[in-house]
């Protein structure tokens, strides 16, 4: 409830390839709920259902020249509750070669200015190291359906670099890098840590107590900090 007495209500849309995008999602939700939230949350839903992992090198390159190219990925309809009203929108995914997600990138052309517009929009990615252009488009094709974009929330993936590139393309092609003699030893294990997921359920916990508030998110200090 807000000050006023009306329930604050969020609307979590979110998807994720390969699992780690959705375990950041459901913690922050957590978080919101146990500050007093409504949360609304829907996954995108591709048509034909994307496998992870690849499982090939050539596969792995292919969808990787795809995503460059920012190819979309047909989705389901969105279910009416998505359309109905909330005081803000968190719109969650990976970064696919520096952009949004194919399934995302439809998102915005098909439903974008009928699901954003007037709303506030908070960008939630999980991502390797390279956010800031995928951030900055999304921002720009958020703003282009009329929305707010209030701010960000960016988590990426702990492991050190050049090792966590090749961790994570191993990963999608289907190999175990974790377990590699040579790179077992940097590179410890696929996507986030326990400690990002403790991190968003905290951050879900200040933005549910802002939302009822009413603090402008805009000011808060939200990772990467």
């Amino acid at each position: 409830m807000t000050d006023t007495g009306r329930a604050v209500r969020v609307l979590l849309l979110y998807y994720s390839f390969s699992g780690q995008a959705s375990g950041l999602v459901h913690r922050l939700a957590n978080g919101l709920t146990s500050a007093g939230v409504e949360v609304a949350m829907e996954r995108l839903h591709p048509e034909v259902p994307l496998r992870f992992p690849l499982g090939s090198i050539p596969r792995t390159l292919r969808m990787m020249f795809t995503s460059f190219l920012r190819w979309r990925v047909e989705i389901a309809p969105l279910p009416a509750v998505c359309f109905d009203s909330h005081d803000l929108i968190i719109l969650a995914g990976p970064t696919w070669s520096y952009s949004p997600s194919g399934p995302v990138l439809r998102l915005l052309d098909r439903d974008g200015r009928q699901l954003f517009a007037g709303r506030q929009v908070l960008p939630f990615i999980s991502c390797r190291r390279y956010w800031r252009y995928h951030f900055f488009y999304l921002k720009h094709r958020l703003t282009a359906c009329g929305a707010f974009v209030v701010n960000r929330i960016v988590f990426t993936h702990p492991s050190p670099e050049p090792v966590l590139t090749l961790g994570v393309f191993l990963k999608i092609a289907g190999r175990n890098p974790e377990k590699s003699r040579l790179l077992g030893k940097w590179y410890h294990k696929y996507g986030h840590s326990q400690q990002q997921l403790q991190e968003a359920e905290r951050i879900g916990g200040l933005l549910g107590d802002s939302l009822r508030t009413g603090q402008d998110l805009a000011g808060l200090a939200l990772p990467p900090a």
